[in-house]
């Protein structure tokens, strides 16, 4: 599968999610809870409806792939080429009617990430990348994505989505390297690794990321010329705690405040 027609699928399936979700947005939408009693974690029918329009589409023009989705599951997870796919990364955001989320299409091959998008129907904007390049198409025109310099914490615009996803210890860590940031900006989801790919945000730390929350936006970030890992400097494909900087000055930097 050439990365023109990974390029033009992954279009198809965000127009195809697009037009499933919109209608939901804004609207008197009920979310259940994912979660265990004491938490929240939310999913809406536009959630579940949009992941199934992708998987159908997949199944048909691709049955050989993989699927692993946040809603339905994995389906032959082991595939060469596996999708990995996150209808509505921030259900919050879209519950409170915050244009603050978008869909993630991801591509494993091998088991690394490929090709990623993260689509915004209602604003109408794509990022894409495949780890060598990345570009965004919206509204006001199209383009390449680059990071911006930032080699020092003290210049550097740090993101987090929420204090609530990281542990005890992990939240003192992450304190440690805020205390030290120019500026912290909250509640953002997949919207702040775009935004550093784009050369806006410096450095996204979190934790608790399951694969199809960062696998669509670590080409974009790569392609952008930044990096992307675990705390532990490991490949973020599995999730877990992430940290990501548009400068590998900022984020060697960093990686070693976290490891302490």
């Amino acid at each position: 599968m050439s990365l023109v027609d990974v390029s033009a699928f992954a279009d198809e399936l965000a127009t195809a999610s697009g037009r499933v979700i919109l209608p939901f947005f804004r609207t008197a939408l009920v979310a259940e809870n994912k979660a265990l009693p004491g938490s929240f974690d939310p999913v809406t029918e536009a959630d579940r409806a949009a992941e199934r329009v992708m998987r159908q589409l997949i199944a048909e023009r691709y049955p050989e792939h993989g699927i692993v989705g946040e809603e339905f599951g994995a389906e032959r997870s082991e595939a060469e080429l596996c999708w990995v796919l996150d209808p509505i990364d921030g259900t919050r955001a879209f519950m409170s009617g915050l244009p603050l989320w978008g869909t993630l299409i991801g591509l494993l091959r091998s088991g690394r990430a490929a090709y990623g998008m993260m689509h915004q129907p209602f604003i109408g904007e794509r990022f894409f990348g495949d780890g060598t390049r990345a570009g965004y198409r919206g509204p006001h025109g199209s383009g390449e994505l680059r990071t911006r310099p930032c080699a020092s914490l003290a210049e550097a615009t740090l993101s987090t989505t929420s204090p609530a996803m990281f542990s005890e210890a992990e939240l003192a860590t992450f304190l440690r390297v805020e205390k030290q940031a120019r500026l912290t900006r909250y509640g953002y989801d997949c919207y702040a690794y775009c935004m550093l790919a784009a050369g806006h945000l410096d450095l996204v730390i979190e934790a608790g990321l399951k694969p199809y929350d960062i696998v669509a936006l670590t080409p974009i970030i790569e392609g952008a010329g930044g990096v992307v890992t675990t705390w532990t400097g490991d490949r973020p494909e599995r999730g877990g705690a992430i940290v990501a900087a548009g400068d590998p000055r900022l984020h060697a930097t960093v990686l070693e405040m976290l490891a302490r």
